[in-house]
């Protein structure tokens, strides 16, 4: 399942426990299982296609929301149907402001889509959620007007549960390693990070491996020509997409999880990691340093050599490694499903009220 995935599907569950009846709509049968659970109808429809999805959203989605006579419409990832009933109160969340501030890591498509829709989402909603304060002030400051209805609620931490069952030399990975996990992509910075692996040394590079674990992205080309390129294909190992029970043992057994980022809007993987007790390295910027807290060391994403060095220190240094640990486990606790959808229930509530009384 995807960040935003399972950002939605554990929100949706967090609610249905407070008591509220959800109904979720989808364009195409989903490619992963969807357990039941009590409050929540899935209503699926045959949209299948990039082409054919569009199409659903911008007309077939507000028709089934309206026959439905619902309270409110959330749109949780940056967009909102048009021709939404006027008493249906609406709410969108903005998880990330890349299209504006990293557009040069986005593909065309992707930044087409934001630009055709987030705009009108933004506009139109009666209030909007973010998942982090450096989302939320890129928000208002491309959109002044929306100061007064914007919100901040961080995600919770999805339990992934830990089952060592998968044979970590299936991948490669036969001794102490540092782990990535992500789509690659170019606003992942990997191309820096195997630059900053390259200047360890071959020594330090025999004693841990760098392990990639992610879906191919765009941008990229051949990974593996990279990998090349810095002449560290012995010490590297790809993965792929790996499955939440491969992950949660990957993030477990890693010795640290290093996320370079030039850009994120949240950045799931750090809390994922920390939940075990797993060090971060993470970028100095956008959400990265509120998420990370103290429980890691935060780098330049720009500087291959303050990168190299955060490596060699989470490591070799075992004293700084084990307070380090102790602290990521402890910065994980601060967030919560339960306490996000006591949150999002409080917006959602009032932007109903809001609607009611302006008589729209």
């Amino acid at each position: 399942m995807s960040g935003i995935g399972r950002y939605v599907w554990q929100m949706c569950r967090a609610l249905s426990e407070r008591g509220h009846s959800i109904t979720i709509y989808m364009p195409a049968p989903p490619n992963h299982s969807i357990q039941e659970a009590q409050g929540i109808q899935i209503k699926v429809s045959k949209a299948n296609g990039a082409f054919r999805r569009t199409l659903w959203s911008a007309t077939r989605l507000a028709r089934m929301a309206n026959l439905d006579e619902l309270d409110l419409f959330w749109g949780p990832a940056h967009r909102l149907p048009s021709g939404l009933h006027k008493n249906t109160a609406r709410v969108v969340t903005v998880h990330d402001m890349v299209w504006r501030r990293a557009s040069e890591t986005m593909h065309w498509q992707t930044w087409l889509g934001e630009l055709l829709f987030m705009n009108t989402a933004i506009k139109n909603a009666d209030s909007i959620v973010t998942v982090s304060d450096a989302t939320l002030k890129d928000v208002s400051y491309y959109y002044p007007a929306t100061s007064g209805k914007l919100h901040l609620v961080y995600p919770g931490i999805t339990n992934l549960g830990l089952i060592r069952d998968t044979d970590m030399e299936r991948f490669g990975i036969d001794r102490p390693f540092a782990l990535f996990v992500g789509t690659l992509e170019p606003r992942k910075n990997l191309n820096r990070l195997l630059e900053a692996y390259s200047l360890l040394g071959s020594n330090l590079r025999k004693d841990i491996l760098l392990v990639l674990a992610g879906g191919q992205g765009w941008g990229m080309g051949r990974l593996s020509d990279i990998v090349q390129k810095y002449n560290v294909q012995d010490t590297v190992r790809i993965t792929g997409y790996v499955s939440d029970r491969e992950l949660s043992q990957l993030y477990c057994e890693a010795r640290f999880l290093i996320m370079p980022s030039l850009y994120e809007g949240f950045g799931l993987p750090i809390i994922e990691a920390q939940q075990y007790g797993t060090p971060v390295i993470s970028s100095i910027l956008s959400s990265m340093p509120e998420v990370t807290g103290a429980g890691g060391i935060l780098v330049n994403p720009l500087n291959t050599k303050e990168i190299a060095l955060a490596i060699h220190q989470l490591s070799t240094d075992r004293a700084l490694h084990a307070e380090l640990s102790a602290r990521a486990k402890l910065n994980s606790l601060r967030f919560s499903w339960k306490e996000a959808a006591v949150k999002v229930e409080k917006i959602f509530e009032e932007s109903i009220v809001k609607r009611r009384k302006e008589g729209y």
